[in-house]
């Protein structure tokens, strides 16, 4: 059975979906933008910014469920602009870091919601 997991301390969905569904020893995050969960609002700045409010949105919803970036399994990684990818991916680097890194694809996009420069959705396991 399928099961909605939300979080205050992550963004609330913009939309008819959920910010994370837990079916099986699978949970499926939603993809996340730059938004600050207090405000809803976008985080400004650029790229480096961004990502590091993504992988914060990201982290706080992986650890509502008692899991943490190691429970990861497969990212897919949106970009506004392919330019950014080297900094995207140092960045990337410093919140997958272990023994084994979750599968990933990375793709430019014409557009994100709010203008946003970064989405990153993943997959994780509980086991």
């Amino acid at each position: 059975m399928n099961k909605r997991i939300h979080t205050n301390n992550a963004p609330a969905a913009i939309g008819p979906y959920s910010q994370a569904v837990r079916t099986g020893s699978l949970l499926f995050v939603s993809g996340q933008t730059p938004l600050v969960p207090e405000t809803g609002a976008m985080v400004e700045c650029g790229i480096a910014e961004q990502a590091h409010r993504v992988f914060k949105n990201l982290l706080a919803i992986l650890e509502s469920e008692g899991l943490g970036f190691n429970n990861v399994v497969k990212t897919t990684v949106l970009l506004a602009d392919m330019g950014d990818f080297a900094v995207l991916n140092g960045i990337y680097a410093e919140y997958f870091n272990g023994e084994v890194l979750p599968a990933r694809a990375t793709f430019a996009v014409k557009e994100l919601p709010k203008s946003a420069l970064v989405e990153i959705e993943l997959v994780a396991s509980y086991e």
